[in-house]
């Protein structure tokens, strides 16, 4: 199917490995110009390097920067003013105990998962409703609305992502530009795998027979018993961010292989 995304351009936050990665791969794949973003600037060229050989007809670039520092921001912004597609990838998570979340680590999540994103949207999405054509994803979790003790300054800031979606939306009634949040669920990332492998160390077991077993003991509500492929998740955001999609307008959307045991 083709998404009628040929010759626009998007930037993608975080997007040198795991699901930024993966979405830059698959809007590449729908003629889409895509921005590489990240702090290294060796790691982004070779992502940019790898779309380009592999979607020539298509001009990836090189957007290094540490979206958090709003100086590095602002110098993105005079070096790609002009964008149809924003893909709020990048953020950060660990495993804490709450007793452990002090006021600053709230501060730290909130500056790089919600207010990071928040300055790249309050830039580009005037110059879309301008141009009566855009797209706002943000990428949250199944965290958002179903939040574990696990990781409580992750999960409140993913939650944060719905509310400001939802608000931003409001800002486009009548006009063709979306912003939208994309939910996945346990993902398969660069560092899943290598700890799914590191956990089972025997090697007559193949990787997806070590997921199983993770997943069966670690994941049982998953009613899809492996991890999301981030190439999936991709595939969503590229259809999210095409012409086709534009009935949805402020909605949480749901990818997260079963594991939210609700019915919205």
């Amino acid at each position: 199917m083709d998404m009628g995304l040929n010759n626009k351009t998007a930037l993608i936050t975080g997007s040198t490995k795991g699901i930024g990665k993966a979405i830059a791969f698959e809007l590449a794949n729908e003629g889409v110009n895509v921005l590489i973003n990240g702090r290294n600037y060796e790691k982004v060229e070779q992502t940019v390097n790898e779309i380009k050989a592999k979607f020539p007809e298509t001009s990836p670039q090189n957007a290094t920067a540490d979206i958090v520092d709003m100086e590095q921001r602002e110098a993105l912004f005079e070096k790609h003013p002009h964008i149809d597609i924003l893909v709020n990838n990048m953020g950060i998570y660990e495993l804490m105990s709450y007793d452990d979340v002090d006021d600053e680590i709230f501060e730290k999540y909130i500056r790089t998962n919600v207010l990071a994103a928040n300055g790249l949207t309050k830039f580009y999405l005037p110059k879309m409703l301008e141009n009566n054509f855009g797209r706002v994803i943000f990428i949250a979790s199944e965290e958002a609305i179903m939040p574990s003790a696990q990781m409580p300054q992750y999960a409140m800031t993913k939650s944060m992502l719905l509310s400001l979606a939802k608000s931003l939306s409001k800002l486009t009634i009548g006009t063709e530009v979306t912003v939208n949040t994309i939910m996945p669920g346990p993902t398969l990332s660069e560092n899943v795998h290598q700890i799914i492998d590191g956990m089972y160390p025997d090697e007559a077991l193949t990787f997806s027979e070590k997921e199983k077993k993770f997943m069966a003991k670690n994941l049982p509500q998953s009613e899809i018993q492996r991890f999301i492929k981030p190439n999936e998740i991709g595939r969503l955001a590229a259809f999210m961010s095409s012409p086709y999609a534009s009935a949805f307008k402020g909605s949480p959307i749901r990818m997260d292989g079963g594991m939210v045991p609700t019915i919205f």
